[in-house]
């Protein structure tokens, strides 16, 4: 079984403080086309911010991004896996609790995040690779 960690381990890990605002959170996630941040207070993974958060608790909410903290309106104390979980368990997780993003974590150290893109866009190649190989 593949390990999570192996689909996101070569890209730089992004991440906000919870003392940031809101605009901030949204034009970092504009910037490098994200869904979610995975929010950090003195670099222990806090919470998570999604696009569905500033949606609904920001601007469904008629609160001022720019004025509004990330900490007031993150999912606070996010579920998280490590490095050597399966993808398939990491899969089950999402599905089981409705996530499309999970942060990876060693330890306390935030070591990336995962989302449901990744696994299907990985699903996708592997199912590519067999139909190559049945063509031979």
């Amino acid at each position: 079984m593949a390990q999570v960690y192996e689909l996101v381990k070569d890209r730089r890990v992004y991440s906000i403080d919870a003392d940031c605002t809101v605009l901030e959170a949204a034009r970092l996630m504009m910037e490098h086309n994200f869904g979610a941040l995975p929010v950090v207070h003195n670099g222990e993974l806090v919470g998570i911010i999604s696009e569905r958060d500033v949606m609904n608790r920001v601007v469904a909410a008629g609160r001022l991004p720019g004025t509004t903290k990330i900490s007031e309106v993150m999912t606070s104390k996010p579920r998280s896996i490590s490095v050597d979980e399966t993808v398939e368990n990491c899969l089950f997780l999402m599905r089981e609790f409705g996530f499309r993003h999970l942060p990876i974590c060693d330890g306390k150290e935030l070591k990336g995040l995962v989302s449901l893109r990744d696994i299907l866009l990985r699903y996708v190649a592997q199912k590519e690779a067999e139909s190559r190989k049945m063509a031979v």
